[in-house]
This record gives structure tokens, C-alpha cells and sequence, in this order.
């Protein structure tokens, strides 16, 4: 298990969007975040105190938590000994980079000899199988991206909690390394061997009651050059019977991806549907969701309208003004 408290690292984040990681575990587990540690130049700020590692120690923190991910997410030399310095201090270290922390020699001797310990919540722990497309009974919810870091992990949460508010039966299944910190368990899609990722979805979304929801965890976009992949094993593997259309209404072009701009919403519905239909042939789109974060509450609800009646979709911005509409949308 990863202690808390956390002191979530920010490092030297170019902007917020690379400390989504950091962003997301503050959001959603507020009690087990109390500070960030930020390195000169860094643009992130997620809104808890900064402290030093020596204060971070004073305060009672645990683990470290790596709260930034960049291209390719690996653990940059610059980090090394902010890292070091902080199981000198006994503190564990938690990271969801695709560059592992027990292969860095350095930080496994130092977690031992300050007996420490190194959290990679980025491995698959196991053997899943290869999809069947085999149909399960329960209910499926996908939230599907015009981009990548649009909202869809938010998206879920904020739905799952809307339905656990109701009394309903829901759950939110993780698929990336932010949903697996925050919830303690989930699949991390983007380190499965290929031919075993839409399997992996079918193993986190078993058979479950009829009226029982799970609320899958979207990632990349079907329209990203980069991470479209993981958005088909999500598609196919979660077999779900209903889509949500996740966008930022203030990208102008894709996340890594200069010259590329995001598809409309009309794209996305008519792309993501067609292709869900092939596993589950009922699947409806039930709404949109729109990360108006960028925008003041007047310009976000005039956006929120313009979108709604472009699509025909109730639209919210469900962090924001609530996902009661999104849980209305789903399907009977």
C-alpha cells in the first residue's frame, strides 16, 4: 500500500497540463494531498503549500508522489536528487512514468538504505487475457476525448460520484496512473502488451448486476497520432452501451501534436460510435463533456449552450456545474 500523506512533486512542469497527475490527486483525494514541491521554473501550481522536503518531514508526509508527466514519461536526471533527498528523509517515492523508478539504480540504493520503499503504479500486475468481445452483463459508460488530457478521467469521477450520491450502484475503473493513485487499484493501460489491452478492459469491467454501472476511465483520443491505440483497446475491450463526448472547448490543436487540430464533436460522435457499435450494437452517445477551465462562468456557460444545441447532447461541464446531467443522459 502507498502511505499517506503526500507531498505531490511538480518538478519543473512547463505548464499545468503536465502536472495533471499532481492536479488530478488533489482534486480527488484532498485529504491524502497536503503539499507540492516545486523545482525553479516551474509553471504548475496545483494550490496546496510548498514545502521543502525538510518541512514536507516536519508535517508527516509519507510518499512522494511524482505528480508530473511528460513526453514519454521518463524521470528526468534534473529530479534525481530532489528524489534522493526525500528518502533520505523517509519518505517512499510513488510514480506512474513509463520509466520505472526500480530500474534507477541510484534510487533503489537509496530506498534501501534508508529503508524506503518504491511504488511503480505503472506495471501490470497480471496476466490478462486476450479480448473475446464475449458480451457481460452490467452497464458501461467511455468517456471519448477530441484530444488527450480533455477531462475524461474527471468526467468519470464526477459521474461516479453523482451516482453514489443517488444511491445508484456504480464504480469507477481506472486506466491510467492518476485514477490508479486516487482509487488504489485499476489497469495501466499503456504499459499492457498490445494484444492483450482490450482484454485487460473486459478483466477490469467483469459481469456485474444489470443496473450496475461502471464508469471506465478514457484515455487518448481516437484521433491522436500518438495514443490512439489505447482509445480502441477502451472502445472494444469496455464493450460500452453508452459514450460520452469529452472535449476542451479551448484547445486549438492537439496535445504534442503541432498542425494537428482536434476534430469537431460531430467527428468524434460519428467515429467513436461506429466503432463501439461493432462489440456492442446498442451503444448510444448520451451527452457531451466540456473542460471550460479556461473560461470565466459566463463564457462557459455560453459555450456549454452553443455546444448543446450544435449537437443535440445535454452538455455540462461536470467538475464545474455538476454531472447530474451526464447520469440523467445514460440509457435506460
Amino acid at each position: 500500500m502507498i502511505r499517506k500523506p503526500y507531498l505531490l512533486f511538480l518538478g519543473d512542469a512547463p505548464d499545468s497540463l503536465a502536472a495533471k497527475v499532481a492536479q488530478g490527486v488533489r482534486d480527488w483525494s484532498p485529504d491524502a494531498a497536503i503539499g507540492q514541491y516545486r523545482m525553479e521554473g516551474c509553471q504548475a501550481d496545483v494550490g496546496l503549500p510548498d514545502l521543502t522536503i525538510e518541512e514536507a518531514r516536519a508535517a508527516g508526509i509519507r510518499t512522494m508522489v511524482i505528480g508530473v508527466a511528460n513526453r514519454g514519461g521518463v524521470i528526468s536526471k534534473a529530479w534525481k536528487s530532489v528524489l534522493t533527498d526525500a528518502l533520505a528523509n523517509g519518505m517512499d517515492i510513488a510514480s506512474g512514468l513509463h520509466n520505472l523508478l526500480r530500474d534507477e539504480a541510484d534510487l533503489v540504493s537509496a530506498a534501501a538504505a534508508h529503508g524506503c520503499d518504491l511504488h511503480d503504479v505503472r506495471v501490470p500486475t497480471v496476466q490478462y487475457p486476450i479480448g473475446n468481445g464475449q458480451k457481460r452483463r452490467g452497464r458501461r459508460c467511455l468517456g471519448v476525448g477530441t484530444d488527450v488530457s480533455v477531462g475524461k478521467m474527471y468526467t468519470a469521477l464526477a459521474m461516479d460520484r453523482e451516482m453514489q450520491d443517488r444511491g445508484m450502484k456504480s464504480t469507477f475503473r481506472a486506466t491510467g496512473q492518476t485514477g490508479i493513485l486516487i482509487t488504489g487499484g485499476g489497469v495501466p493501460l499503456d504499459a499492457v502488451v498490445a494484444d492483450f489491452m482490450a482484454g485487460s478492459i473486459e478483466y477490469l469491467s467483469p459481469d456485474n448486476d444489470d443496473d450496475h454501472w461502471d464508469l471506465i476511465e478514457g484515455q487518448g483520443s481516437l484521433f491522436h497520432a500518438s495514443y490512439s491505440g489505447v482509445t480502441m483497446a477502451l472502445v472494444h475491450g469496455g464493450q460500452p452501451d453508452a459514450l460520452v463526448l469529452c472535449h476542451d472547448a479551448s484547445r486549438k490543436q492537439m496535445r504534442g501534436l503541432p498542425g494537428y487540430e482536434p476534430p469537431s464533436l460531430t467527428e468524434l460522435r460519428d467515429l467513436a460510435l461506429k466503432l463501439a457499435r461493432i462489440v456492442n450494437p446498442n451503444c448510444q452517445v448520451s451527452a457531451v463533456s466540456v473542460n471550460t477551465k479556461a473560461m470565466s462562468d459566463a463564457e462557459a456557460r455560453a459555450c456549454l449552450a452553443q455546444i448543446e444545441t450544435e449537437t443535440g447532447l445535454p452538455t455540462v461541464d461536470p467538475f464545474r456545474f455538476g454531472a447530474g446531467r451526464l447520469v440523467d443522459a445514460l440509457p435506460d
